[in-house]
C-alpha cells in the first residue's frame, strides 16, 4: 500500500485543477510548495486528490484500498494530519509490553475455544467529527484478526475494544486507527475530564456571545415594537437593521454552530434530526431578515434568530449541566482511587515507606494509610483496629469500624488512625474498578423508551417540516406577506428535543440518585422492567437472610466425638466458599480438637446439594437430607426445631448418618418491610431456595410471603422461571450473585446482593452495594417515580406540541414568542427529571 506521485501518473486536467487548488483533500491543510517528485495525489471516486505529504497520502491510500472511499462523500471535517515519519510510530509497541498492557487492559475469565484469551479495555479516540467517522472506525476495526468486539460512544469519545490476545495486539488497534487518521490511546480519566471542560467552556462562550448580541439587538429592536407608525424616520430605521445584521452574524457564524453542523450531518446521512428544523428556522429567518435589509422594505427578525440561538443555548447548557449532575457520583467513582501509595520498605521494623504509583502495587505489598487517605487497593487490615468511610461503594453514611484481619475495599477512606493494609488484589482488579467498569456498562446502550422516543423525534421532525411547508404555501395563497413569518414560527415552536430528552434525562437523574444511595444499575432496562414485574422471587441464603451462618449446635448420631465429626466437616468445607461451609470451617477454630489432621483423598462439589470427598479410604457426603440419604440411608433424622432461621447440615458415610450441624442465619430486619412492599404493590411474592423444604417453609411463613419451594436445584430454579414467563408473567429475580448465575441471567430483570469481593462475579443487572434489601424496595420506589415523571415529560412534549405548532400555523404566534415557547418546553423537562435526584 503506497500512494502515487504525479511523476509516475500524468494527472488530467480535472487533476491539475484539484492539485492546484492549495490545500490537501484530506486534512485541508495548504499544499507545500511543488518540488519535483514531492507531490502526492490519491485517486478517490476516479479523481486524482492533492495531498500535503506521504502522511496523509499513505492514510487516504488505506482508506481506499480497504473499500472505504465513501468516508470522503459523507465526512463533515477534515481529518487530523498525519506526520510523514510517524505512520507507523514505534510508541505504539511499547504497549505490548505485558507491564504497560496491563495497566489500561483487562484479561477476561471466559475463553472462546481452547486456544483463544480474550481481553478488552477502553480507549480514547480524538479526531472524531461526525457518523462517517464512526462509521469508517467501526469498518477498519472489523478487519483485524481477532477483534471481537468494538463499541464506539461518541458522545464520550470512548472505543471499547474487546480481541483475542493469541491473534491481536494493543499496538495493531492502535497502529489500525493511526492509519486512517485517529489518535487513541488507553483511556485516562484526567484526559478526558480536561476535555469535559473545554467542551463546557466552548459552549459557554457560545451562550455569552448570543446572549451579549441577542441583548444589543432588542435594544435596536424596541423601538420599532413600541414606536407608532411613521414615527421613526426611513433612514434611522435602516441604520439599525444594519446594525441588528452585523450583531446577528457572530450568533449565526459561532453560537449557532452546534445546530448548523449537526443538521448538516443528519442531512449528508439522510436522517431527520432534531436540529434539521431548528437550523432551518435560524437560516430562514436570518436570510430572510437579510434580504428584507438590503431591500429597504420588509419584516425583520434578528431579535427572533439571537433569542432563539440564546434560549436555545440555554436549554441546552442546562441540560448538559444535568447530565454531568446525574453523572456525578460515577465522576467521583472515576476519581476516587488515588494515584499513589505509601509501600512500607521493612515493617514491622520500621514504618518507612516509599511513594510509589499505585499501579505498581503488587499482592502482599504492605502500605501505610494514613487518616484521611483513601485505601489505594483491596486488602487486609494488619493494625489492630480501624475505621473506615465506605459510603462512596456503598452508600452507608456512617463510618464502619473493621479489626485486624478484616478485608477492606480500594476506594474506602480511612477515618481512624494511621493503619497498615497488605493488598490482597491489584489496582486494576479492586472492588473499587470493577464497580466503575459494570457503572461504566450501565450507560453504553439505551432502554427501549429511550429509544422509542428517539424514533417517534425523527417521524415528528419529517412531519414538522411537512407541516411548515403546508403552512408557507397556504399562507402565500391566502396572505403572502404573513407566509415567510409563520413558517418560520412553525419551525422554532416545534420542540422535538423535548420528545427525546423527556426518558434520558429522567433515567439519568434516577441512576445516580440510586447509586448515591447504594444500587447500581448495570442495565438500562432496570427501572422499566421492575415497574412491570408481576413476580418477585427471592433466594434465601444471604439474601432473605444476613448470610453469616454460626453453627448453633452439632448432634452426633455415630459413636464419635461431635468435635470429630466437625474436624471431618470443616475439612471437606475448606475450599468453599459458600456462607453455610465458612460456618463450619470458622467453627472448628473455636473447638480444642487434638486429632490428627485429615487428609482428602478425592473431592467433588454438586451445586444445590452438597460435597462428597473421600478422606483417608472412606467416601462422606456432607449436605442437604436428601444428598445424603443417597449414601447414608432413606431414614432421615427428625429435626425438633421449628426455627425458621436454623438450617441443618447433615454428613453421612456408606450404610450410617454421622452428625447433624445446626446453622442459624438470622433474617434480615429489612426483609419484612421488604416484602410488604411488593405484595402491597400487587406483585406475587415467592421464596426459591437450595435448602430443605421445612426451612423455606418456615422462613416464608415468618415474612408472610405468597409461596416458597425449597430444595431446588440450580437447574429447577432457572425452569422455574422459565415456567413463569411462559405463562406470562415478568420476573424480578434476587439472588446473592455467586451460586445464582443461571437464574439471575434468565430473569426479566434481577438483582444482586452483590458486597465487596463477590462483586465481580455477579451476573445481574443491578447489584445492591449497600447490602440492604431494603434497597431493592428504594429501586421500586423510584422506579414507579421515574416512569411516572417520563409519562409526564412525554404528555408535556405532546401536548405542547399539538398545541403550540397548530397555533404557530394560523398565525396566532409570532417567530419571537415561538423562540420562547420551544426553549421553555425543553428547560421544564429537564426540570422535571431533576427532581429525581432529590431523597427517595
Amino acid at each position: 500500500m503506497t500512494a502515487a506521485f504525479v511523476d509516475l501518473v500524468p494527472p488530467s486536467l480535472d487533476a491539475v485543477v484539484e492539485l492546484t487548488s492549495g490545500n490537501c483533500f484530506h486534512c485541508g491543510l495548504p499544499l507545500p510548495p511543488t518540488e519535483a517528485g514531492k507531490q502526492w495525489f490519491v485517486k478517490i471516486a476516479q479523481v486524482p486528490r492533492a495531498m500535503c505529504c506521504p502522511g496523509c497520502a499513505t492514510v487516504a491510500q488505506t482508506i481506499v484500498d480497504s473499500g472505504y472511499a465513501d468516508y470522503y462523500s459523507s465526512r463533515t471535517a477534515f481529518s487530523n494530519r498525519i506526520d510523514g515519519d510517524g505512520l507507523v510510530p514505534s510508541q505504539l509497541r511499547l504497549y505490548d509490553d505485558e507491564d504497560s498492557f496491563s495497566q489500561f487492559a483487562t484479561t477476561l475469565d471466559n475463553r472462546d475455544g481452547p486456544d483463544a484469551l480474550l481481553v478488552e479495555a477502553t480507549l480514547a479516540l480524538d479526531g472524531i467529527h461526525c457518523a462517517a467517522c464512526v462509521w469508517l472506525i467501526e469498518q477498519r476495526l472489523a478487519r483485524l484478526p481477532g477483534l471481537r468486539l468494538a463499541n464506539l460512544n461518541v458522545a464520550g469519545e470512548r472505543l471499547h475494544v474487546r480481541w483475542d490476545k493469541t491473534q491481536c495486539k494493543p499496538s495493531d488497534i492502535l497502529q489500525a486507527l493511526h492509519e486512517i487518521g485517529y489518535s487513541a490511546y488507553p483511556f485516562d480519566a484526567v484526559r478526558q475530564a480536561e476535555q469535559l471542560r473545554k467542551s463546557e467552556k466552548r459552549l459557554f462562550r457560545q451562550t455569552f456571545i448570543a446572549g451579549l448580541c441577542m441583548m444589543q439587538v432588542m435594544m435596536y429592536a424596541a423601538p420599532a415594537y413600541f414606536s407608532s407608525a411613521g414615527s421613526i424616520d426611513h433612514a434611522q430605521l435602516q441604520l439599525m437593521r444594519w446594525a441588528s445584521l452585523l450583531l446577528t452574524l457572530p450568533v449565526l457564524c459561532y453560537s449557532a454552530l452546534p445546530f448548523l453542523r449537526g443538521a448538516w450531518t443528519g442531512m449528508k446521512l439522510r436522517r431527520f434530526g432534531m436540529d434539521l428544523p431548528v437550523a432551518i428556522g435560524i437560516v430562514a429567518a436570518f436570510a430572510g431578515s437579510a434580504v428584507a435589509t438590503v431591500r429597504g422594505s420588509g419584516e425583520v427578525y434578528f431579535d427572533t434568530v439571537t433569542m432563539f440561538v440564546f434560549l436555545l443555548l440555554c436549554s441546552r447548557y442546562l441540560e448538559q449541566m444535568a447530565r454531568r449532575k446525574a453523572a456525578s457520583t460515577l465522576e467521583r467513582l472515576q476519581h476516587a482511587l488515588p494515584d499513589s501509595a505509601t509501600r512500607l520498605l521493612d515493617y514491622p521494623v520500621t514504618m518507612d515507606g516509599e511513594v510509589i504509583a499505585a499501579a505498581r502495587l503488587g499482592k502482599n505489598d504492605l502500605i501505610l494509610v494514613k487518616p484521611g487517605e483513601v485505601i489505594a487497593a483491596d486488602g487486609m487490615l494488619l493494625s489492630a483496629c480501624g475505621s473506615i468511610d465506605v459510603s462512596l461503594l456503598t452508600g452507608e453514611s456512617k463510618p464502619v469500624s473493621r479489626v485486624a484481619g478484616d478485608a477492606l475495599p480500594g476506594g474506602a477512606v480511612n477515618c481512624g488512625q494511621a493503619i497498615v493494609v497488605e493488598v490482597s488484589r491489584l489496582v486494576r482488579e479492586s472492588t473499587l474498578s470493577a464497580l466503575f467498569k459494570l457503572a461504566e456498562q450501565s450507560v453504553q446502550s439505551k432502554p427501549r423508551m429511550a429509544q422509542w422516543a428517539d424514533q417517534v423525534a425523527g417521524w415528528f421532525v419529517a412531519a414538522l417540516l411537512l407541516c411548515a411547508l403546508l403552512a408557507f404555501c397556504t399562507w402565500q395563497w391566502l396572505d403572502p406577506v404573513r407566509a415567510w413569518p409563520i413558517a418560520i414560527a412553525v419551525l422554532v415552536v416545534s420542540c422535538p428535543c423535548a420528545l427525546s430528552l423527556a426518558t434520558p434525562s429522567a433515567l439519568a437523574a434516577a441512576t445516580d440518585r440510586l447509586l448515591r444511595n447504594g444500587v447500581l444499575i448495570v442495565q438500562p432496562h432496570v427501572l422499566e422492567t421492575l415497574h412491570r414485574a408481576t413476580c418477585v422471587i427471592f433466594d434465601k441464603t444471604g439474601t432473605l437472610t444476613v448470610g453469616k451462618p454460626v453453627l448453633q449446635n452439632v448432634t452426633a448420631y455415630g459413636h464419635d466425638a461431635s468435635e470429630r465429626y466437625l474436624q471431618i466437616a470443616a475439612t471437606m468445607e475448606i475450599s468453599s466458599a459458600h456462607p453455610l461451609a465458612r460456618a463450619i470451617v470458622d467453627a472448628i477454630r473455636d473447638v480444642s480438637a487434638e486429632s490428627p489432621a485429615l487428609h482428602i483423598e478425592a473431592i467433588s462439589q454438586i451445586a444445590g446439594e452438597g460435597v462428597q470427598a473421600e478422606i483417608d479410604g472412606i467416601s462422606y457426603r456432607l449436605g442437604s437430607a436428601s444428598f445424603v440419604a443417597g449414601m447414608a440411608g432413606a431414614a432421615t433424622p427428625a429435626i425438633a426445631s421449628e426455627d425458621a432461621t436454623l438450617t441443618p447440615v447433615f454428613l453421612g458415610k456408606d450404610g450410617e448418618w454421622l452428625a447433624r450441624f445446626d446453622l442459624v442465619d438470622a433474617i434480615r430486619e429489612d426483609a419484612r418491610q421488604t416484602v410488604s412492599y411488593f405484595q402491597r404493590q400487587g406483585k406475587k411474592v415467592i421464596l426459591l431456595s437450595g435448602d430443605e423444604s421445612t426451612v423455606a417453609q418456615l422462613v416464608a411463613r415468618e415474612l408472610h410471603m405468597d409461596d416458597a419451594y425449597g430444595e431446588q436445584l440450580p437447574a429447577q430454579k432457572l425452569a422455574f422461571v422459565q415456567a413463569l414467563q411462559e405463562r406470562g408473567e415478568i420476573v424480578a429475580m434476587v439472588g446473592d450473585g455467586v451460586n445464582d448465575a443461571a437464574v439471575l441471567g434468565a430473569a426479566n430483570v434481577s438483582f444482586a446482593m452483590g458486597a465487596g469481593a463477590a462483586l465481580a462475579q455477579v451476573h445481574a443487572d443491578t447489584v445492591l452495594l449497600s447490602d440492604r434489601l431494603s434497597a431493592l424496595a428504594d429501586t421500586a420506589r423510584l422506579g414507579k417515580k421515574a416512569m411516572r415523571v417520563i409519562r409526564q415529560n412525554l404528555v408535556w412534549a405532546s401536548i405542547y406540541n399539538l398545541l403550540a405548532i397548530p397555533a404557530a400555523a394560523l398565525g396566532l404566534l409570532n417567530p419571537w414568542l415561538s423562540a420562547v415557547g420551544m426553549s421553555c418546553s425543553s428547560a421544564l423537562v429537564v426540570i422535571n427529571a431533576l427532581r429525581l435526584r432529590n431523597k427517595i
